[in-house]
């Protein structure tokens, strides 16, 4: 009994249950989900999409997560984030052409000044909630709004294309590997982040400064910088993912790339078990959001859900599944137990 406590009371046993769930709903409903085949060397079929699809988002995930425990709060400006990023080093490589076949500077100045302005939007960002205090959704509110408009003087109001078939790369496929890229630069953030966080101290400077911010500054911890590290780290990994979906499409879209995925992001800290209030947080917890939500989507979409319909699905479903991991619900369901427990006994003692 002492077991099945410890591993219901596990942080990840919830985010595994909730993926696990949407997963086995398809068994009913799409049997043909599970379904891998090879085609002209790829790997195809709706698993394989959503691992690739959600690429993007565990990125952002994992930036959110640091945010989120840090500061308490959320950065929504990550998906306008990357479309400037994307704008950037789309403008670099064209050389300010509306198409072109081939690069016009160097893709390595181009990919480091894209996620330079991506780190210079998050120092803004971590600036505003660090050094000023401006609450986090207030702060980010100015790039969520003016981000996309900054993407579109980058790119003078067009949609730029890169017609190379190395810069299609990021977001397609590497030679003669089944698997999509994306899913390799998904996989190389949050091996490095996680490292990061062990093997040094940052991860516990987060957690404290998150819990109780006067409390760190007392032991000497420097509670601004941190939090300011955390929205420039966000930033820098919204960069990334906006170079990544830039690649998937091959130009830079200002109005549709990373067009929600904040709140998606958001989302996924949340089903991944992470208090939103700031403090200790599972990175891993996150990723498994993120590609419970991206199974969600794939799920309505393989069940013939148009796309209008869909953010009304998505909604109940994720209604359902932070109700279940609430600390209130939790404490609701425990009283009801325990109120049942000595119940029991109460009625036997009466009939003796």
């Amino acid at each position: 009994m002492n077991k099945l406590k410890k591993i219901t009371g596990a942080r990840l046993f919830l985010p595994i249950v909730c993926l696990i769930a949407v997963l086995l709903i398809n068994v009913i409903k799409t049997p043909d989900f599970f379904n891998v085949s090879i085609q002209n060397g790829v790997l195809y079929g709706y698993i394989i999409d959503v691992i690739n699809r959600a690429s993007e988002l565990v990125i952002l995930a994992v930036g959110m997560t640091l945010v989120t425990a840090a500061s308490g709060g959320q950065d929504i400006s990550v998906g306008a984030v990357m479309a400037v990023a994307a704008a950037v080093c789309c403008q670099i490589l064209s050389g300010g052409e509306v198409s072109v076949t081939e690069y016009q500077n160097s893709i390595i100045i181009a990919v480091i000044a894209a996620l330079l302005a991506a780190a210079l939007c998050g120092a803004f960002n971590g600036f505003l909630v660090a050094k000023l205090k401006i609450q986090p959704m207030v702060a980010t509110l100015i790039l969520y709004t003016a981000g996309r408009g900054i993407a579109q003087l980058v790119t003078n109001g067009q949609i730029t294309y890169i017609r190379v078939e190395s810069y299609q790369m990021a977001g397609g496929y590497i030679g003669k590997l089944p698997i999509p890229t994306p899913v390799f630069f998904a996989i190389a953030t949050v091996l490095i982040v996680y490292l990061i966080l062990k093997k040094t101290a940052l991860g516990l400077y987060i957690e404290s400064v998150g819990i109780n911010g006067k409390a760190a500054r007392l032991v000497g911890l420097n509670s601004t910088m941190i939090k300011f590290l955390t929205y420039v780290i966000c930033g820098v990994l919204a960069g990334i993912a906006g170079i990544v979906a830039s690649s998937r499409i091959y130009s830079a879209d200002a109005n549709n790339i990373g067009l929600n995925l904040e709140m998606d992001a958001i989302l996924a800290v949340a089903l991944g078990g992470n208090f939103l209030g700031g403090g200790k947080f599972s990175l891993i917890g996150s990723v498994i959001g993120a590609y419970t939500i991206q199974a969600l989507t794939t799920t309505l979409y393989a069940m013939n859900v148009k796309a209008d319909q869909l953010p009304v699905y998505k909604a109940i479903v994720v209604i359902v599944i932070v109700t279940l991991q609430s600390e209130t619900f939790r404490k609701f369901i425990a009283g009801l137990k325990s109120k049942k427990a000595s119940g029991t006994p109460a009625a036997e003692g009466g009939q003796k």
